[in-house]
């Protein structure tokens, strides 16, 4: 996926600044896809002169005007190309598990110590699902639409976190 497509997508959720879409990505699609606020404006320019995205300036009191972007044409329908191409096929490619593959050839002290602070990260970001779950969807079973999706992708993180952090716990004990 193109950071291209992760914005065209926030933005059909929701039109928004250049630092609205940052912070969305710092607070939700950062989860599963992460970009630097420098990317992401660099990629609404260059989304903007493709016509994908179109701008609005709008003049705010006490403070530089902003610069708001919503989903163009050209853009709705690359999205529709997109969404409807297939996905390659996820699979576990992670630095942690080639440090545990070599683990015998260095210090396994500090292969452990690693997945002692990987665990405790998913442990955290569990936490931090449940609770945008309990504040965003408190009755999952009533949702329909784009809240539906957004809440399966939420439910998604949740199965990714939850086995990565059931294969910390059975490495520790292992090792």
């Amino acid at each position: 996926m193109a950071l291209e497509h992760a914005l065209l997508v926030s933005l059909s959720e929701q039109s928004g600044s250049g630092y609205e879409l940052a912070r969305r990505f710092d607070k939700s699609i950062g989860y599963f896809w992460s970009a630097s606020h420098q990317q992401i404006y660099r990629v609404l320019k260059r989304m903007e002169s493709s016509e994908w995205v179109v701008s609005e300036t709008v003049a705010q009191d006490g403070r530089p005007d902003k610069i708001v972007y919503d989903v163009g044409a050209a853009g709705r329908a690359e999205l529709h190309r997109w969404i409807s191409e297939p996905a390659a096929v996820g699979h576990l490619r992670d630095d942690l598990a080639v440090k545990l593959r070599g683990a015998a050839h260095g210090d396994v002290d500090a292969v452990r110590a690693e997945f002692e602070r990987h665990l405790h990260e998913h442990d955290q970001r569990l936490e931090v699902y449940r609770q945008v779950q309990k504040h965003d969807f408190p009755e999952p079973e009533r949702l329909t639409g784009s809240e539906l999706h957004q809440y399966l992708v939420l439910r998604g993180g949740f199965r990714v976190e939850e086995g990565f952090a059931d294969w910390c716990r059975e490495v520790l004990e292992a090792l």
